[in-house]
């Protein structure tokens, strides 16, 4: 890390940070405060390439989502699953909010973002040792993050209407309840779902 490093990741996280709650207060409820620092000082440290990117196998790349949850689930203590969780959730998070054509073309769609990092946030707002709120806000209302983020970072992604029916096709295979408050966050009531009108 070179001298000017700090500064310079201090300076994006605030501009960030700015652009978060200014962009926030168009959502009701707006995110909780401590969510929108979490979110900008995340920003910020991705936009240092070397947080974002891992030496692996002779290549620097970004780590797949997939790899990322299997290392998870194979750590052997506690602490270093939540770091992995932690670092999961929030590549879902940046990538799925800045990247999502790139990864539209390779067949991977919003859902899947919304599936990874919404799970991960949802295991760390009950495990973490530390921002448990965060995470707990993080995993109920990741598309609303997604959009928020892109926003921040003058990306229009909105889901459209065939990113919403995937979310709701994984929901009724799944019943997971983070999906449902994706859902939910989206307009869907998933309340009467399997009632037949």
């Amino acid at each position: 890390m070179g001298p000017g490093q700090p500064t310079f990741e201090m300076k994006l996280a605030d501009y960030f940070r700015e652009r978060l709650e200014v962009l926030a207060d168009e959502l009701a409820p707006p995110p909780h405060e401590d969510t929108l620092w979490y979110m900008g000082n995340m920003l910020a440290r991705f936009g240092d390439s070397e947080q974002l990117y891992s030496y692996d196998h002779g290549a620097v790349t970004i780590r797949p989502l997939a790899l990322l949850y299997k290392d998870a689930v194979d750590a052997s203590d506690h602490r270093t699953r939540c770091l992995i969780l932690r670092q999961l959730g929030d590549l879902a998070l940046f990538l799925g909010a800045l990247f999502p054509e790139n990864f539209a073309r390779r067949g991977i769609r919003k859902d899947y973002f919304v599936g990874m990092g919404g799970s991960a946030y949802d295991y760390l707002s009950e495990n973490a040792n530390h921002h448990r709120h965060i995470f707990s806000e993080l995993a109920s209302t990741f598309t609303r993050m997604l959009e928020l983020v892109a926003r921040a970072c003058a990306r229009e992604s909105a889901f459209d209407a065939t990113d919403i029916l995937n979310l709701y096709q994984r929901w009724r295979q799944t019943r997971d309840p983070v999906i449902a408050d994706q859902l939910r966050a989206l307009g869907v009531d998933v309340s009467d779902a399997d009632r037949i009108h």
